[in-house]
């Protein structure tokens, strides 16, 4: 069984990483929690989601929460399982034999990402993935933008940690299935911008659909040195500057076809315009994308953090929303946002998480794979060694 054998690996990487906690460490306080203890939550928390989230017939999918209702579906939806394939992955960088444990796992939930790609495509002709499994796991469903932009990115840190060429293959296929969803109407209010999906029901172009394209546009820019990955880059997080970037310094998720805007502040949507922006910095020396990416840093650690808003928001944004400042950190150094991060996951775990499952649940009665896989994610990339951050997104 997976626990037994990863249970043996924690022993070889404490030893390697020197991580007993400090003497005189208190439970409870993240500025002492070891590298080997992030190693244990993050294994801990990673097999209750297999436990009870895993679906156990042999497609690598997974159930949408635990314990599932009534009208559930067999499995869960696109968007957790890009995160739990995310999670998996970040697992794949713990040190030594801890990271190494889990690349059967993650060829495993790779095998069931692939229950959701369209090979046919969807209305713009081009292939990427379905909203939900494929025959014969399920029908299909709308394509998401969004959700093949997190595919994609997961595959660029895939190839950055590996030199995988199918994984920055894959990648540099969805980014053109994204930029089939730039928004081409000049007559629309504020023309341009990834519609955040294909569903007929929606026309919102959103920060979330947008600057992840510019993400990974200026990720493929950086591996590939192609000039067209720099120039879409730079039109996708110009577009959402002018148009969701607010007095605040923080950015708005979205703007529908009438010109009305949706000025919710999400988590996740602050972390990818920082992280891209980062990005940005490191693509082209330029220094006003590195003074821009800790603008957005800064603002929004204000927000969420000394405001007090952080524990209002999804867990699943807000692992996105760290991830994305401890890749900035990675580049100016400093531990402010890792030790924020920190303190966030000790919180989590003591607060949050049911002790006889070890699922986090947030109080509700259902535990959601978005929440558990964000909390491996956490986890599992605070033990990562510091430099290991600049493959992040």
């Amino acid at each position: 069984m997976r626990f037994t054998r990863v249970a043996g690996t924690i022993a070889a990487l404490a030893c390697a990483l020197g991580a007993a906690a400090p003497a005189g460490a208190q439970v409870g306080d993240a500025s002492t929690v070891s590298p080997r203890t992030q190693v244990q939550r993050a294994v801990a928390s990673y097999d209750a989601m297999q436990e009870y989230m895993a679906a156990d017939d042999g497609s690598g999918l997974f159930r949408e929460r635990y314990p599932s209702g009534a009208d559930d579906r067999t499995y869960s939806f696109e968007w957790p399982h890009s995160q739990a394939h995310v999670a998996t992955l970040d697992l794949t960088g713990l040190p030594g034999a801890a990271g190494r444990s889990f690349r059967d796992d993650l060829a495993d939930v790779a095998r069931g990402q692939e229950h959701f790609w369209n090979a046919d495509g969807g209305t713009t002709g081009l292939p990427g993935y379905d909203s939900y499994p494929r025959a014969p796991y399920g029908g299909g469903g709308d394509m998401f933008y969004d959700d093949n932009e997190w595919v994609a990115l997961a595959k660029v840190q895939q190839y950055l940690a590996t030199g995988d060429e199918e994984a920055l293959s894959r990648a540099e296929e969805i980014f053109e299935l994204v930029v089939s969803g730039w928004d081409t109407d000049p007559s629309h209010p504020a023309p341009g911008g990834v519609f955040w999906t294909q569903a007929t029901w929606s026309t919102d172009r959103n920060t979330v659909s947008t600057m992840p394209g510019a993400q990974l546009a200026t990720r493929l820019y950086m591996i590939t040195g192609e000039r067209d990955y720099l120039d879409w880059a730079q039109r996708m997080v110009g577009w959402t500057d002018e148009h969701l970037l607010a007095p605040n310094g923080l950015y708005w998720d979205n703007i529908k076809l009438d010109g009305s805007i949706d000025r919710t502040q999400w988590s996740y949507n602050q972390g990818v315009p920082l992280g891209t922006y980062t990005l940005l910095y490191e693509a082209t020396g330029n220094k006003k994308y590195l003074v821009k990416a800790k603008a957005i840093a800064a603002a929004s650690y204000r927000y969420y953090v000394t405001e007090g808003r952080l524990d209002g928001q999804p867990m699943f944004f807000n692992s996105i929303w760290f991830k994305n400042l401890l890749l900035l950190e990675s580049v100016t150094g400093g531990t402010k946002y890792r030790d924020a991060m920190a303190d966030y996951a000790d919180h989590q775990w003591r607060t949050e998480r049911e002790p006889a499952t070890g699922l986090f649940n947030a109080g509700d009665e259902h535990t959601e794979l978005l929440e558990q896989a964000a909390m491996v994610q956490i986890y599992a990339t605070l033990a990562w060694p510091r430099g290991q951050a600049s493959i992040l997104y």
